[in-house]
């Protein structure tokens, strides 16, 4: 049994809070990525179309041996500037998402990014409730919106997101946002828990705090992602970074240590800004 604990969605489906991520991972390096995470305890993996490695992790998948009903899998629909997004086409994506991965079903489906200037994320999310209704897909959620986004797929439809991924480390904390979240029962995933490991984990109050536990400054902050209730999923093929990244459930971190990594917010965010991303 694994030892992540787990969320509650809005919709009755457990997600563990600690996953693993494989943004920028090779589909050929990704069956071995993935098959070290399994063999280290993670039992959620989060993918995506554009990422290209859908394959490679349905094969690590596969051969894991694992069964399906212990797996958690995420992937994502990349809704690019050069289609007209209808149901139809929706549908058209979601099935060449299953079939790479090889899977009937997944359990978490995602908006990629919002494409706000486009204003077509509530026809896109229109047929992720079918895709939903389906129970091929057990959740589906969004990534990278903003409030006015939320509020607008919520307003226009019956269905409340599940999952909104966003950016989210300590030194850009999403606090306001995270508050969103909590008033619509939607869970907070964090992508790049870790500030893609940039001066983030290099900080002093790190370091201190996480001496003061026998811990590595990023165990030091996906056990505050725990903590503050976020779902984290973070990305390495390193196979001793991977088994560092999942040891962070044996240690708590107390009220002090809490105020001090809310400290660092400073508003920073890395990539780019979902009001601004278009690729078009």
């Amino acid at each position: 049994m694994s030892k992540v604990p787990t969320i509650t969605l809005n919709n009755g489906v457990e997600m563990p809070q600690l996953g693993f991520g494989v943004w920028q991972v090779a589909d050929d390096e990704a069956t071995a990525a993935v098959s070290t995470a399994l063999e280290a305890g993670y039992r959620s993996i989060d993918t995506a179309a554009i990422y290209e490695n859908e394959t490679g992790t349905g094969k690590a998948l596969a051969a894991s041996g694992i069964a399906r009903d212990e797996l958690f899998v995420t992937t994502k629909l990349w809704n690019s500037a050069n289609e007209t997004w209808t149901r139809d086409n929706v549908l058209r994506e979601f099935d060449a998402s299953l079939a790479k991965l090889g899977l009937d079903y997944v359990d978490l489906y995602l908006i990629h990014w919002p494409r706000a200037m486009r204003e077509d994320y509530v026809t896109i999310w229109r047929a992720f409730a079918e895709i939903a209704a389906s129970g091929r897909a057990k959740a589906v959620g969004v990534s990278n919106f903003h409030a006015p986004q939320l509020e607008r797929v919520i307003a226009e439809t019956s269905l409340v997101p599940a999952v909104n991924q966003v950016e989210l480390h300590p030194d850009f904390a999403q606090t306001e946002l995270r508050a969103v979240h909590a008033r619509h029962g939607i869970a907070t995933e964090a992508w790049s828990p870790l500030g893609q490991g940039r001066e983030l984990l290099g900080d002093p109050v790190l370091a201190r705090i996480g001496a003061k536990h026998g811990k590595s400054a990023a165990q030091v902050v996906l056990r505050w992602h725990l903590q503050v209730g976020n779902v984290a999923i973070p990305k390495s093929v390193t196979p001793s970074r991977i088994r560092e990244n999942f040891d962070v459930f044996g240690f708590e971190l107390d009220a002090d240590d809490l105020a001090a990594i809310a400290g660092l917010d400073a508003g920073n965010r890395l990539g780019p800004n979902p009001d601004e991303f278009d690729w078009s």
